[in-house]
Parts: C-alpha cells; sequence; structure tokens
C-alpha cells in the first residue's frame, strides 16, 4: 500500500511550510525548546514551540481593520523548525541560538522565534545586532530581566534575570532608547528598577503603564523610535495569569488579552527587524490557552513585519 507522504507532514505554524532555510521569504519561524535559565520549579519552557504551534491551528491570518491582509502570504513565511538545543548545556544551547539566528538573518529574512525561557532573548540579540546596527529593544514583560548578578558560575551569569544586564554589559543595543513595559509584582531582591534604569534602560513600570494608558505610552515610543531597527521582545508573562496561566513566572496585576493585543498593534509603523515571543510553558498551562494566545501574539506580530516591509 502507498501512503501519501503528505500525511506525514509536520506540524508547523499556522501550515506555514517547513524549510531547511528561508532565502526568499521575509520572515521566517523558528522554535527554541530551550528552559535552563528559568526557576527550577517552573520547568516546562522547552515544550513551548511545539505548543505554540500545534494551538496557531485557531488562529486565523486576517485581522481586520487594521491588518486586513495575511501577513504569512505577504511575507512567504516558512517554518524553519527548532533549534537544537541540549538540556543542561547553557552556554552551548546559547552558541546554537545564536547561530541558528544568525543563519536567518543572513538571508534576510526576520526572525520570528518561540521560546523557551527568557534567556533565550540573548543569544538572538547577539545574533540580530551584527545584522542591524543601531538597534534598540522594546521589551514587554513582567520583569526587566535586568537583575545584577554575581558569582562565577555558568547559571549565575547567564539565567532570565540577566538577559538584558548581559545584553548591555555586551553593547548589543541601545539602551538609552530601548524600554522594558509592564514589570511588576514580587521580586526576589530590592533595587531591581534601579538597576534596570542604572544600565541606561527606559523604564514604563505596570503602574505606569496603568496610569498612562496604553495610548500614551505609544505615542513615546513611536515619538523615540520613529526609523530604529527595533527587536521585539514579547514574555507572555506580560499577561495577567488568567488569560495566561502557562508561563515560567506568572504574576498577578497584568494585561488582559485585549489589552496586550492592543499594545502590539498599536506598534504599527515601527520598524521590526526581530520578533520573539517566549516563556509560554506547556505544563503549566490550562486548556492550552496560553500557547494559543502566543500564537495571536506572533500573527500580530508578523503583521507588523509586513506593514513595516511595505514601506519605503
Amino acid at each position: 500500500m502507498t501512503v501519501k507522504s503528505s500525511r506525514f507532514i509536520p506540524m508547523s505554524f499556522m501550515g506555514a511550510p517547513f524549510a531547511q532555510s528561508p532565502k526568499g521569504s521575509g520572515a521566517a519561524i523558528l522554535g527554541i525548546p530551550f528552559d535552563c535559565g528559568t526557576h527550577p520549579t517552573r520547568i516546562g519552557a522547552r515544550q513551548g514551540p511545539d505548543a505554540i504551534r500545534a494551538e496557531s491551528t485557531l488562529v486565523r491570518p486576517y485581522q481586520p481593520p487594521e491588518f486586513d491582509f495575511n501577513p504569512l502570504e505577504r511575507l512567504n513565511v516558512v517554518d524553519c523548525g527548532n533549534v537544537a538545543c541540549t538540556p543542561g548545556e547553557i552556554e552551548h544551547s546559547l552558541e546554537k541560538i545564536e547561530e541558528a539566528t544568525s543563519e536567518l538573518t543572513q538571508t534576510g529574512a526576520v526572525p520570528a522565534t518561540m521560546g523557551g525561557d527568557g534567556l533565550v532573548t540573548l543569544p538572538q540579540l547577539r545574533a540580530v545586532s551584527k545584522a542591524h546596527a543601531d538597534l534598540v529593544v522594546i521589551h514587554i514583560d513582567a520583569h526587566t530581566d535586568t537583575y545584577p548578578s554575581t558569582g562565577s558560575r555558568t547559571n549565575d551569569r547567564y539565567n532570565t534575570a540577566t538577559t538584558f544586564t548581559r545584553a548591555a554589559e555586551e553593547q548589543l543595543i541601545d539602551t538609552s532608547q530601548s524600554y522594558h513595559i509592564g514589570a511588576r509584582g514580587t521580586v526576589t531582591i530590592p533595587g531591581v528598577f534601579g538597576h534596570t534604569q542604572s544600565q541606561g534602560y527606559q523604564l514604563i513600570d505596570g503602574d505606569t503603564l496603568n496610569l498612562r494608558g496604553i495610548a500614551d505610552v505609544l505615542s513615546e515610543l513611536h515619538d523615540n523610535l520613529a526609523g530604529r531597527p527595533v527587536y521585539l521582545c514579547f514574555d507572555m508573562d506580560f499577561f495577567d495569569p488568567s488569560c495566561a496561566p502557562g508561563v515560567c513566572t506568572p504574576t498577578f496585576g497584568g494585561a488582559t488579552a485585549r489589552e496586550g493585543l492592543s499594545l502590539i498593534s498599536g506598534l504599527k509603523g515601527l520598524n521590526i527587524v526581530a520578533v520573539d515571543v517566549n516563556t509560554v510553558s506547556p505544563p503549566h498551562d490550562i486548556g492550552g490557552m496560553t500557547a494559543f494566545l502566543a500564537a495571536t501574539v506572533m500573527l500580530y506580530s508578523l503583521a507588523l513585519v509586513a506593514d513595516s516591509s511595505d514601506r519605503p
């Protein structure tokens, strides 16, 4: 009996075709199954990429009225599979992530990655900063990931809490125009916000975001970042656990799904050169709702990329 090969095509993000190389594509999906930088009681983000792919079957490509087009078609999006990360080998995995991201940027494709915990951002910044001088970051997260770090062990230097401390130290981005948006809740040590600002970052914490409103914050971002290459990093714990329970570090007081998606769509007009959606932890999810929301965040982000690619 002959079995059609199409029955064995693995699941991809929203049915995008699989490809070893994204050459000719405007954006490429890349899964990063890594969770060695997170808290030991919330291991599970390595399962995030495949969970997001699975739940992406619920997402429809058109987003009227703002993005009434199919960004996957407009960008010729392909899914390049997952990075071959090795559990427990932090530095080796970071090298693999940087290498895989560089392979995408070298073809001209915008990397659109699915983590993985928040440490996966660091090697991606290493790769993207080589392709885009004057890079800035919009980091939407319940945490700044800019903690001070001490100690000589690998996991003292490289963990989810120090991602942007290392990025500043390595001068990968222009911290003076890079934004942390939405930080809130309990932390393990004092002085985290002060340390974040001491590294040069702009900080709009959760309380300030609520006080000012999304529209006012978006206005500031557009005023300050117009024309700059922007690395968009979206940590799913920006959302309240009531709508995104399956994350590495859940923190109450976060955004609703509507608020978070409105924030993303409001970035329309900025030059998004990389998309990084991370911290989905399927073992802690409920009915796949966090992975479903993450897939929606990715689609909205791809629409931003498609919109910016259409402008001169």
